[in-house]
């Protein structure tokens, strides 16, 4: 629909154009497509004495485009169409499966100098609580890391002592 509307907005300024070049209200395109100032020139100069309405005619399209932009850019869009002010929200959330938690729990705890609790290996991936706590449970049956407490705030802490 908004293809046949710009359609429409290019012949009909083109149609404003022709009459131009015949000495009737030169700049009427230009009017049209929210060029006022320049317009009037056009009308008072009939097109800057027609050679001006005969360069429109390679300037339309780019006009009608970027009249279309500013009308969107009022309404609230973006030159896609798509509103502005409409918060961006994902409608997925990437979640790594088994190995690739896995994977990340290895690189926060590296970071960490061999060390992780489940908070921070929540905070690390994104993944739940959860799946972080059965990955590195999984990890502890494996024999890859031990369990421990933190002696100051008593959290757990899993110690990976491979690295």
């Amino acid at each position: 629909m908004e293809s046949n509307n710009k359609k429409d907005r290019i012949f009909i300024s083109y149609m404003l154009n022709v009459v131009g070049f015949f000495g009737f209200l030169s700049g009427l395109h230009r009017i049209y497509n929210g060029k006022t100032g320049t317009g009037l020139l056009w009308l008072f100069t009939f097109g800057l004495l027609g050679v001006g309405q005969f360069v429109d005619l390679f300037l339309i399209s780019n006009m009608v485009e970027e009249h279309d932009q500013k009308l969107r850019l009022k309404a609230g869009l973006s030159p896609l169409g798509v509103p502005l002010t409409q918060a961006a929200v994902a409608s997925q959330v990437y979640q790594p499966s088994g190995n690739q938690l896995m994977v990340k729990l290895l690189e926060a705890a590296e970071s960490r100098g061999g060390t992780l609790t489940v908070t921070q290996g929540v905070k690390a991936t994104g993944a739940s609580f959860t799946e972080v706590e059965a990955v590195l449970k999984d990890m502890l049956k494996s024999g890859y890391v031990k369990i421990d407490n933190d002696p100051v705030t008593g959290a757990v802490t899993y110690h990976f002592h491979e690295i």
